[in-house]
């Protein structure tokens, strides 16, 4: 498919999902794009939500199981609970990639400004949300350095009905889940704890996981403070199952279960307190303060890389985020300031020696103190059928670091082509700059339009900066920029049929990437258009469908020496960037209390390298989903995935001269039984 969006035309859009018909046009709110309540039917940007209800229903083991509801989005599972991530973008690989998107729990970043990491979703408790927001392009000026290409939120489930409910889950492969729920009140406080602990044996060999996450959560209202408290943990302990080798092995009956890398294991742990406190200053003034605490810590074998070095990291942060939102008349005005102090460090090591360039002992061990500091302001004009808004952000990021062993090469003199480099103690700053404006215009009663101009920035990350090789002394890297302009529809057709239709066009400068020499360079440009759809459709009262579909490519637009790729690239595909993505939901209510749902899940073809030689072939899916209740007390859930039980990759690549892919499992029956005390 050969097409090019004017840079003066796209975007906009959105995700319903499965509701009945009469819910179809109620108002839509969304609390991630200004961090209070909004109609987001009115806001001028792409945003897609999934409610607690469809989680649910969901039942997920993967998050990307979730995200497949929202278009333009593709979270990729590797093994276990590992993911790469998507969003109006290709799966973006390397170093400091997952820099490109904002993960957030409630707001908060999941990691430091210049600390990401491509696994983050699984810190967050999204088995037990409440909702999942997500912005497609860049997001509005209350985020900054990440929010490039757009913002994943889990907000956690408000204790607003009292419940208490446990429930058992049982699959295969010896796969076991317990989940816990309390919500209640006394006095001013209403108060929940959320917990769920997972056991999976793993479809591969020597494979698995256990996961454990805990929400609490307190709400406050007094006479002049509202204050919401919330405590999230997390852990993971991972026996990961390394990816397999050969074209199409994830077809091969004496392969696809297999694990060449029993050794490989990740441990991961998590922890995010806050209290965001709000109060009405004067009845058009609202001060709203959130100091938060961050700490994580991960290690990991590397055993993507034939050497298998383990890496251990962390980072411990101080925040505070501050906003006063104003209303006037027709004006909505927020202005605020964000902190964020991070300690952070990381340590490499190999226990056996590979080769004189991949020695054994230490090949990095460096702390960083990194600051945060940003300054906004994002302003909405309201008359009868026209929204207009603009925002601005300023951000800036410092880096103080700390070689904790010897400056230079890894490996002994002898070494021809040492793959490691340690650069000496120095410091790094940043400053960005992001803008947006947009229109939204209500040209039927049931009917709207926007346009949006927007541009997002991300600082380099600490590992792109100091976990260098090959002799770099220095990397001397930009901020990558973003501009984007999107235009879209949204509407109802009739009180059961609601759409969301947007079209974009992006361009991405300063790209960081790793040369041909194995150095960490910028300079880069790539190019991101698209169409998205989203439609829901309420048949009668007790059947529904929901549907998606993205159209994308995603080019590279200069002429580079990429590593890996052994000439021009410049017009090429982005390897793992399909073109074609979708789903569906057919669902039917046959009770007031019981949902019937079958799924269908389309992952288009794409190319598996930057020189586009290496293809897979896409697949599709189908799942099945019933919940239902028994009576007041007693629930229950069977989910049953890869329906067809069809042979496909979770994920593919082309590495090392060989294609390697991460296997998806067979057909899996889940059963989950609930029961409510109350």
């Amino acid at each position: 498919m050969s097409y090019r969006l004017p840079l003066a035309a796209a975007v906009l859009l959105c995700t319903l999902n499965p509701t009945f018909a009469d819910e179809l046009v109620e108002e839509q709110v969304l609390v991630t794009a200004t961090r209070l309540p909004t109609n987001a039917d009115t806001l001028p940007l792409s945003w897609s939500s999934i409610d607690q209800q469809a989680i649910n229903l969901a039942g997920q083991v993967h998050i990307n199981e979730l995200m497949q509801q929202v278009p333009g989005a593709w979270i990729s599972r590797g093994n276990g609970q590992e993911s790469l991530p998507s969003l109006r973008s290709p799966v973006l690989t390397g170093a400091g990639s997952c820099g490109a998107f904002y993960m957030a729990a409630d707001g908060i970043a999941l990691r430091a400004p210049g600390f990401c990491n491509v696994n983050q979703l699984f810190d967050a408790n999204t088995e037990q949300a409440g909702a999942i927001e997500v912005i497609k392009g860049p997001a509005t000026a209350l985020y900054g350095s990440n929010a490039m290409h757009g913002v994943i939120n889990i907000l956690s489930a408000a204790p607003d009905v009292p419940e208490q409910s446990i429930a058992v889950e049982a699959g295969p492969h010896d796969y076991y889940r317990g989940k816990y729920r309390y919500a209640g009140s006394a006095g001013a406080h209403k108060f929940g704890i959320s917990f769920n602990g997972t056991s999976d044996g793993g479809y591969k060999d020597d494979s698995g996981f256990d996961q454990q996450k805990l929400t609490l959560h307190d709400d406050y209202q007094g006479e002049n403070w509202s204050i919401t408290s919330v405590l999230d943990y997390a852990n993971l302990n991972q026996e990961t199952a390394g990816f397999i080798t050969g074209y199409k092995a994830y077809a091969d009956e004496d392969l696809k279960d297999t694990n060449p890398n029993p050794e490989a294991y990740r441990d991961a742990r998590s922890v995010r307190a806050y209290s965001r406190m709000s109060r009405d200053l004067d009845g058009q003034n609202t001060l709203v303060v959130t100091p938060y605490l961050r700490d994580n810590s991960m290690e990991f074998l590397m055993h993507f890389l034939p050497w298998q070095p383990v890496e251990e990291n962390g980072h411990t942060s101080l925040g505070l985020q501050s906003a006063l939102h104003t209303e006037a008349g027709n004006w909505a005005w927020t202005n605020g300031a964000d902190l964020d102090y991070t300690d952070g460090w990381l340590k490499e090591t190999q226990a056996e020696p590979f080769s004189p360039n991949q020695p054994a002992g230490v090949h990095y061990d460096y702390q960083v103190d990194a600051l945060s500091a940003a300054l906004f302001s994002q302003a909405t004009w309201a008359a009868e059928r026209l929204e207009l808004s603009g925002g601005a952000r300023l951000e800036y990021n410092r880096y103080d670091y700390n070689n904790r062993t010897d400056d230079g090469p890894a490996c002994s003199p002898e070494a021809s082509a040492c793959r490691f480099y340690r650069p000496a103690d120095r410091e790094d700053d940043f400053t960005g700059l992001s803008l947006n404006a947009g229109v939204n215009y209500q040209w039927l009663d049931d009917h709207s339009a926007y346009l949006r101009l927007a541009r997002g920035f991300r600082a380099p990350q600490a590992t792109e900066l100091y976990r260098l090789q090959s002799g770099q002394e220095v990397a001397d890297l930009d901020e990558e920029e973003l501009d984007s302009i999107e235009m879209g529809l949204r509407g109802n057709i009739t009180d059961k049929f609601s759409y969301t239709a947007s079209l974009y066009y992006m361009e991405k400068d300063e790209v960081i990437f790793q040369d041909a020499n194995r150095q960490n360079v910028s300079g880069a440009s790539t190019e991101h258009q698209g169409l998205e759809l989203s439609i829901d459709y309420s048949f009668t009262e007790k059947w529904y469908l929901n549907a998606v579909a993205s159209v994308a490519r995603h080019r590279y637009a200069s002429a580079i020496e990429l590593l890996g790729s052994s000439g021009d690239i410049k017009g090429n595909d982005i390897d793992t960037a399909p073109r074609h993505t979708g789903s569906a939901r057919l669902g039917w209510n046959f009770n007031d209390s019981s949902t019937a749902e079958l799924e269908w899940i389309y992952l288009g073809s794409h190319y598996l390298e930057p020189d586009n030689q290496h293809k897979y072939d896409g697949h599709e899916l189908v799942n099945l989903r019933v919940s239902s209740a028994f009576n007041e007390s007693w629930s229950g859930a069977l989910r049953v995935t890869n329906l067809l039980d069809k042979d496909y990759a979770e994920r593919a690549d082309f590495g090392f001269g060989s294609y390697r892919y991460f296997v998806g499992e067979p057909l899996g029956v889940y059963a989950e039984v609930r029961y409510s005390l109350r």
